[in-house]
């Protein structure tokens, strides 16, 4: 019995030893993934932050410096009474493009992925396919300009609404799909028996369920059509139909570019995208890994 012993003690220091330095790699690999990520993400957004607090002469520069005088609040104004308050119509068609883009495609993302999941028949690999197809392929400008004039939705709300939605429901319809793995169908079947109409089932039973994954939708989703340019620049042309990412040409030129301005508005655009990540962060990963692992 001593002998069993003694020839554990190595075994056991050498395990040990293993642990601790995979540990140590460990540590190491993550301190440099936090300081890489402050440095790629946190040094342009202090510079922006930087370049909005200066005056006109000060930001030309384009420098990291500390401004000698701080003129946030000059040029808060100043943005905002920009071309008759075109930052405001800017925010208001922004937001409403956004929402009502993020209520479809939770709507009809949720339905698509729910009945994909569901039902399995000889279609399915043809809308995969056709999923699959609407990531891949890019949109076609001049066709879809002459469709919106045909149907008279071109430079209005609901046109660019359309488009937004049709450009993110295949990956919308991807992520529902496979979360939708991780809800047993034996829920489905009981629901049914009980005398549940299947749209109300649909409704009152699956779609609450889909908040992990509907959360990782809103902030990917909302974030890409909220920060959209060539979209809006094409299908919703105007002045009174301006986006807040269309508003940065207001300070910019062939001959000058009015640098204070222009970094205040982009850190004025950029904050309900922060908002927005800071409550749904969280959940953000567990939508995007729910149903990887059954």
């Amino acid at each position: 019995m001593s002998q069993v012993n003694v020839n554990t003690k190595p075994i056991t220091t050498e395990k040990s030893y293993v642990k601790t330095r995979k540990k140590i790699v460990k540590f190491f690999v993550e301190t440099f993934a936090v300081l890489a990520t402050l440095v790629i993400f946190g040094i342009p957004f202090y510079f922006v932050i930087v370049n909005s607090l200066k005056d006109r002469q000060e930001s030309s520069l384009l420098n990291m410096d500390w401004p000698s005088t701080i003129h946030l609040i000059d040029n808060l104004k100043e943005v905002i009474a920009a071309r008759d308050g075109m930052l405001m119509t800017a925010f208001f068609n922004s937001i409403m493009i956004t929402g009502f883009s993020m209520v479809l495609l939770i709507l009809f993302g949720a339905a698509a992925g729910y009945i994909l999941q569901r039902r399995v028949s000889k279609w399915t690999p043809f809308f995969n396919f056709l999923i699959l197809a609407g990531l891949i392929v890019p949109p076609a400008v001049v066709p879809t300009i002459w469709v919106l004039q045909e149907i008279g939705l071109f430079k209005t709300m609901p046109g660019i609404v359309l488009v937004e939605v049709a450009l993110n429901l295949p990956f919308t319809i991807l992520l529902y799909r496979g979360f939708m793995v991780t809800i047993p169908k034996s829920l489905d079947e009981a629901a049914l028996i009980d005398g549940c109409g299947k749209f109300r089932l649909f409704l009152n039973i699956i779609l609450p369920l889909l908040k992990p994954v509907s959360a990782t939708v809103i902030v990917l989703t909302a974030v890409n059509i909220y920060n959209d340019f060539v979209n809006p620049l094409y299908f919703f042309p105007g002045g009174d139909n301006a986006t807040l990412q269309l508003t940065l040409y207001n300070f910019m030129s062939m001959y000058i570019t009015q640098w204070n301005l222009l970094f205040t508005n982009v850190l004025l655009i950029s904050i309900p995208p922060l908002i927005l990540f800071l409550i749904f962060n969280k959940q953000i990963v567990a939508g995007m890994t729910a149903g990887s692992v059954k």
